[in-house]
């Protein structure tokens, strides 16, 4: 079965770190497309043990606050 997930791939320090908040698992790799494969292989390791409940299609969306 295939999934959809999303990635935040953001630079910190001397990598690039990739992050899936729907699983919670993370990688880094020396480019973008480095930290991107390596964070689908955690996912699919993650995955293989500990596989996702039957459930409905998660909504995902973005919305602004204001601060101080």
């Amino acid at each position: 079965m295939t999934h959809n997930f999303t990635a935040i791939i953001y630079w910190e320090e001397d990598v690039y770190v990739a992050e899936c908040p729907e699983i919670g698992t993370a990688s880094q790799g020396n480019t973008i497309e480095e930290a991107l494969a390596n964070l689908k292989e955690a996912t699919e390791l993650y995955l293989e043990e500990f596989p996702l409940p039957k459930t409905s299609p998660r909504l995902f969306t973005t919305f602004e606050v204001l601060s101080a």
